[in-house]
């Protein structure tokens, strides 16, 4: 059997509705209408972020986690719980600061009743592990649409939307960027690049004069260079819809007055968006206060974690940012890294450090900047 593998980060929108005539938990849904025909209210949208779950594309996980608000954990009803990638995902949640988990247990359809409940103690008993033994387990047939309405009430319920701070300097991790010109447009019509992303802080405005960070890689190690990038923001669309200004949360793509060859094929993913006159911190090297895990979490055998060592290649991810570094210093708990490519980094903030073993980038713990 074939099986797909998505490479790069998938992005969606959903819009949530609530019946005022249908008795909750079973009022929501995604339409206007509910199936009894009753008028729904609209309750908010709701961006998602499809990180990816094979094992290969780890770094392209947690450069998707950083920019979320909470996540939802989705686990087979019909494998045995936890399978080494659900158990390295988990815990890099916990890494990146996510408190919140919500746990879908998918396939129920497949499964009989004993073999469900069988599953779901599983569920819980990895769940308490972890530290988030009071995450919701909800069963589902995505397949059959079972149990959706039920899911949507939890989403209500448990993802409340953040407090934000408007009037925070704008910062926008930038995880897609691409050229949305067709072949052969004439030079008249050609239309500046996309970048997507999420405001973390802050908003932005059409018209605003922005600087991405670290902006163009020109060259390799250990000869690079970078150019941060300077733009005016020409559209805002969040869902399909334009916007005069966005607020932080959500996903929304930047119509900007860049090269598209700048921003075709994810060029500018990892940078952060920031308003001209407010320049970010790019770093060639990072020094980190360094925790490792006791068990290596994506194999089967669990393998013990050994200490880096000097000369040796670790793989990086400092928000939505991702670059290999060499070990060049340690001492006790603290080690500092020499960077192939630049990434935007700030002293207190979180670092996953992910090591090469077996030719897979596996996850063995994490720092903070220093």
């Amino acid at each position: 059997m074939t099986r797909n593998i998505t490479i790069k980060l998938g992005y969606a929108m959903m819009s949530v509705y609530r019946c005022t005539t249908c008795e909750p938990p079973y009022n929501y849904f995604t339409r206007e209408t509910c199936p009894k025909g009753h008028r729904c209210e609209f309750i908010r949208s709701i961006s998602f972020v499809d990180a990816p779950g094979h094992e290969v594309l780890m770094t392209t996980m947690l450069s998707g986690a950083a920019i979320m608000d909470g996540a939802l954990l989705v686990i087979a009803a019909d494998e045995d719980c936890p399978q080494p990638q659900t158990r390295e995902h988990l815990y890099a949640a916990k890494v990146l600061g996510l408190e919140k988990i919500l746990v879908i247990q998918n396939k129920i359809d497949l499964v009989d009743r004993e073999n469900a409940i069988r599953n779901r103690r599983q569920i819980t008993q990895f769940l308490l592990e972890a530290g988030y033994g009071n995450s919701l387990i909800i069963p589902v047939s995505a397949e059959r649409v079972l149990n959706i309405d039920i899911l949507l009430w939890a989403l209500e319920r448990y993802f409340p939307n953040p407090v934000r701070d408007r009037r925070a300097p704008l910062e926008m991790p930038i995880i897609r960027s691409f050229n949305v010109n067709r072949p052969g447009v004439s030079l008249e019509e050609i239309r500046g690049g996309v970048i997507g992303g999420s405001i973390t802080n802050g908003k932005l405005r059409i018209g605003d004069e922005i600087l991405i960070s670290p902006g163009l890689i020109r060259g390799t190690a250990p000869n690079y260079s970078n150019v941060v990038l300077k733009s005016s923001v020409r559209s805002v669309m969040f869902d399909g819809t334009p916007l005069d200004e966005a607020d932080a949360g959500g996903l929304i793509a930047i119509g900007t007055s860049l090269d598209p060859a700048l921003t075709k094929n994810d060029r500018l993913s990892g940078s952060v968006v920031s308003l001209s006159g407010n320049p970010l911190p790019v770093s060639r090297s990072l020094k980190l206060e360094l925790n490792l895990f006791e068990k290596l979490l994506g194999s089967e055998s669990l393998q013990q974690v050994k200490p880096v060592f000097m000369g040796e290649k670790l793989n990086l991810n400092v928000g939505v940012g991702t670059s290999r570094g060499t070990v060049t210093w340690k001492k006790g708990g603290e080690v500092e890294l020499k960077l192939e490519l630049p990434i935007v980094a700030r002293i207190g903030q979180r670092a996953t450090v992910s090591r090469l073993v077996e030719r897979r980038w596996r996850l063995i713990g994490y720092g903070k900047v220093i």
